[in-house]
């Protein structure tokens, strides 16, 4: 049996992970939609996008059948991000619908980076993971969807190519599990974590923060 702390832990995370599928399906929606793909196209991307993570995460954890797969919940909210996104930008020229989609999306993924960090970390820790794991399962918890809508929409994954991503995450996940092990209340450490997230992810955009290339570490440069 679950004592009360555990049940209400789990709730937590089921909470965060549904808002953070609802969030990237909405960020992978719009990515199908920049490519120009049709309504099937854009439902997968919506759903690789919002559960690929997750259920990478609930496979090295044991916790199977993924909670993805298991739980209708997390279906119905992808297919109704999908369709919302999809019925919401009507198609007019490729270049506008990506000057229109741009802001939104990394809005979007900040927010579903920020959500699945969190909810990654926090399930981890509930099935007894030490804190060094529960930051790497938090990390690709956070990172796995993305990169593969990126693979799928034949575009370099966010997460090689852009500012402070997954070091965006790892912040996340590492106050989540400081704060849990400062014996913070979960919803205090959850929002700690998903702020720090989201905070670290929105500036580096705005401010063009990333960490060095090749390039700048004199390696040699492509031929143009």
């Amino acid at each position: 049996m679950l004592d009360a702390q555990q049940v209400w832990i789990r709730t937590i995370v089921l909470a965060l992970d549904l808002a953070g599928t609802f969030v990237f399906a909405l960020s992978g929606a719009a990515v199908g939609i920049r490519r120009k793909l049709d309504l099937f196209g854009v439902l997968v991307l919506a759903f690789v996008a919002a559960t690929a993570g997750g259920i990478t995460r609930d496979v090295l954890i044991g916790a199977t059948p993924p909670a993805a797969i298991l739980d209708w919940r997390y279906l119905a909210a992808t297919v109704v991000a999908g369709l919302l996104m999809f019925f919401s930008y009507p198609m007019r020229g490729r270049y506008q619908i990506e000057e229109r989609l741009r802001h939104p999306i990394l809005v979007l993924d900040a927010v579903g980076l920020s959500l699945f960090a969190v909810a990654g970390a926090l399930k981890a820790l509930a099935f007894q993971l030490g804190p060094i794991e529960a930051v790497l399962i938090g990390i690709l918890t956070a990172v796995g969807g993305g990169v593969v809508r990126d693979v799928l929409a034949a575009e370099v994954p966010v997460v090689l190519r852009s500012e402070l991503y997954a070091v965006a995450a790892l912040i996340g996940a590492a106050v989540v599990v400081a704060g849990r092990h400062l014996q913070l209340s979960t919803e205090v450490a959850a929002l700690a974590g998903a702020a720090a997230c989201f905070a670290v992810r929105l500036t580096a955009i705005w401010r063009r923060w990333n960490l060095p290339t090749a390039h700048d570490l004199g390696g040699p440069r492509a031929s143009p």
